[in-house]
């Protein structure tokens, strides 16, 4: 079973996958810690937007390729989802005029042609968190080429990440961390677990009705 925990910057996504391959001994897939460009990146957005988002695309792949080799072992775990990528991150930026339509165009091809043979999420769990929320979780993880990052800049990833969730088409469950913390509140952790559960059973063709 093939589950992604999608969110912005600062919304707890790796703690949750965390978390979530423990209880159910799982293999995690994380998120790309030390892409060499996003210290350039958040120095100079404009320069190196580009490079980092085509890192960032081709970890994804390989990570992907990956999951796939794995597939059929049991539970999966993804934080963050190369249809994040494309749809919310480097689409903010050629928005924000920091990718030009030439690089974004080039970017978008690469997408297109892999996301024709890589399966969609079974369950998105998508952890929702106002810019506050997010600029305190943010500054708690203490990462350092994160702290001067700008309010505006997460106001409008959150605008696309909830524009795209209106639009997905498929199984979302939708964490609001504003007022559920995962970690300080075990009974929030237990119902996305419970969530999680169901899934599998409707996945499985389980009914209650035949035992």
């Amino acid at each position: 079973m093939y589950i992604a925990i999608a969110g912005n910057i600062g919304s707890g996504k790796t703690t949750l996958t965390q978390m979530l391959t423990e209880r159910y001994r799982a293999k995690a897939y994380l998120e790309e810690a030390n892409n060499p460009y996003i210290g350039d990146f958040y120095e100079d957005m404009n320069r190196w937007a580009f490079n980092l988002q085509i890192c960032f695309l081709g970890s994804r792949i390989q990570q992907t390729m990956d999951m796939l080799r794995e597939s059929g072992s049991g539970y999966i775990f993804q934080d963050r989802t190369i249809y994040e990528d494309a749809h919310i991150f480097a689409g903010n930026l050629h928005e924000m005029g920091l990718m030009s339509g030439r690089d974004f165009e080039t970017y978008m091809k690469l997408f297109r042609l892999f996301t024709t043979v890589i399966p969609q999420p079974d369950l998105l769990i998508y952890l929702k968190a106002d810019v506050p929320t997010l600029i305190h979780q943010i500054h708690k993880r203490g990462r350092e080429y994160e702290m001067n990052i700008d309010e505006d800049y997460l106001r409008r990833l959150n605008r696309k990440y909830n524009d795209w969730i209106d639009n997905y088409q498929g199984e979302v469950l939708v964490v609001d961390k504003n007022s559920e913390d995962f970690v300080e509140d075990a009974s929030v952790f237990e119902r996305i677990c419970a969530c999680v559960n169901e899934r599998e059973t409707k996945l499985a063709g389980y009914n209650p009705s035949l035992f």
